[in-house]
């Protein structure tokens, strides 16, 4: 196993309990991948996901590989109101969690009539979408036959445009056509943007991720997230999966027209059944990991690098008022801060989520605060140099002065501040969006299993693409293909 992210500790789990000796190689010096933290003094920080949606698939992870299930391993809260949302125009509206009914009435009365309607509408069609598309897009292996998932399964009404008929087919398009409201509009891009999409490119398809979240809940870990990876690796070690931190893989080892090991940085070749990476495999092997005509790697729209986050790290004084855990403060232009995020440009009013739990772990006592500001910006690598502290602490900047509509002022960040620290894309890397039907499947993301025979791939990069719910079911896909083999036709 190449890499202890979350996908390929699922995977590893799994296949210890199947009867597998598993070594996970991890060139840092430990597990998680992406779900990492921050602790300064007693503050606890999220440094990649800061809640669980769909935590079926996690639940689901411990049900297949021991007695205990997940929530005796870790303390799962549910986040309710889901979220608060802050638009241009100053009006806001708090979400409840999990609770489709909930949420139109929610924005019904916040928005003005019809808006409301027009959500519950739209999410009727996402729920068509997700019954269409869950399996073959979650559950199951890409199929041979994946160009049948070029076709978006949004059932986008046919609306009247420029003396034709048309049906929306971006995100973007849904928002302006269905939605009919710049906040609605707002809200559905700043879904899509969330996960590194452009909504003026994404698919209709990516309804889906409002959907999810609107319909499965959002879930907070005690403690913060990193906990939840702590568990996962737990449960690795409790099914004897043997881990090797500080050890780089630099090559997959081929035998006979398949992977037959691995070897790492200093020379050494350990030898193996199957390899499972859950990196970047591309420079790990001679020639090409895909056929043609297969799923290729995704790219961003324009070729620049992919967009990551920005993080701004918050350890504050004074206790924390009675507030929601998550808000989101709106772009007043979201066409426009898309086009500064994939044109290598600093937004200039960028949506800012603000995470505030109410967590004693996460502080040194009821008298502090820990705050996390988040915005997806241009990626590293272009236009955009992130190890340059003038540019992040101009960032920095942008940020807690959008937050300030969310926590009292910018100015009453900065007068309890005792320290803040930054994180940006130079540090936390790209991010993958999930796996989406349509746009000529340039959504998709590869297959698990690839040209070379007992190669395969787990993760973010590989199919069904980015997410905590995504990767954990990578894990659950590459296990099954490694057992079942090609009869393997996906989790139940």
């Amino acid at each position: 196993m190449i890499g202890a992210g979350m996908g390929a500790m699922a995977a590893a789990a799994r296949l210890a309990v199947a009867g597998h000796r598993v070594v996970v190689y991890e060139r840092s010096a430990t597990y998680g991948g992406a779900v990492g933290s921050v602790e300064r003094e007693g503050f606890v920080f999220d440094t990649g996901p800061g809640l669980l949606h769909l935590p079926a698939v996690w639940r689901d992870l411990f049900v297949k590989t021991g007695k205990e299930p997940l929530e005796r391993c870790v303390e799962l809260v549910q986040v309710d109101p889901a979220s608060r949302h802050l638009f241009a125009d100053g009006t806001e509206v708090s979400l409840p969690n999990a609770s489709r009914a909930g949420v139109v009435s929610a924005l019904e009365a916040s928005l003005g009539a019809g808006a409301g309607e027009r959500w519950g509408d739209f999410l009727g069609r996402a729920r068509d979408a997700w019954d269409r598309s869950r399996r073959p897009l979650l559950e199951e292996p890409l199929r041979p036959d994946w160009r049948i998932l070029e076709r978006d399964p949004y059932p986008a009404p046919r609306q009247r445009r420029l003396l034709r008929s048309r049906q929306a087919a971006t995100i973007a398009e849904v928002g302006q056509w269905e939605l009919a409201d710049p906040r609605l509009s707002a809200l559905l891009a700043g879904y899509a943007l969330g996960y590194g999409l452009d909504p003026r490119h994404a698919p209709a398809s990516a309804a889906l991720l409002p959907y999810m979240e609107q319909t499965f809940g959002s879930w907070y870990v005690t403690g913060g997230m990193r906990e939840l990876a702590r568990a996962v690796y737990e449960r690795c070690l409790a099914r004897r999966v043997e881990f090797s931190f500080g050890s780089e893989v630099t090559a997959v080892v081929e035998k006979d027209g398949r992977a037959a090991g691995v070897e790492l940085a200093g020379g050494e070749v350990v030898e193996a059944d199957h390899v499972v990476a859950g990196v970047a495999a591309g420079p790990l092997i001679t020639g090409e990991l895909w056929r043609d005509g297969e799923v290729p790697p995704q790219r961003p729209p324009g070729g620049g690098p992919s967009p990551g986050r920005f993080t701004v790290l918050l350890a504050l004084r004074g206790r924390r008022p009675s507030t929601v855990h998550r808000t989101v403060v709106h772009s007043p232009d979201a066409g426009a801060e898309a086009a500064d995020v994939f044109g290598g440009r600093i937004a200039e009013r960028p949506t800012v989520t603000v995470l505030r739990p109410d967590d004693p772990r996460t502080r040194p006592d009821d008298e502090h605060e820990a705050i996390t500001l988040s915005a997806t910006v241009a990626g590293h690598g272009g236009p955009l140099d992130w190890t340059d502290p003038v540019l992040r602490e101009r960032c920095a900047e942008t940020l807690i002065a959008a937050a300030g509509a969310a926590v009292g002022g910018a100015e009453g960040i900065r007068e309890r501040l005792l320290r803040r620290e930054i994180l940006t894309p130079a540090e936390t890397g790209p991010l993958t969006a999930p796996a989406l039907a349509g746009a000529g499947g340039r959504q998709l993301h590869p297959a698990n299993s690839t040209r070379l025979p007992g190669l395969f791939l787990v993760g973010a990069h590989a199919h069904p693409g980015g997410g905590l719910a995504q990767v954990g079911m990578s894990g659950a896909l590459v296990a099954g293909l490694i057992v079942e083999g090609a009869e393997f036709r996906g989790s139940r």
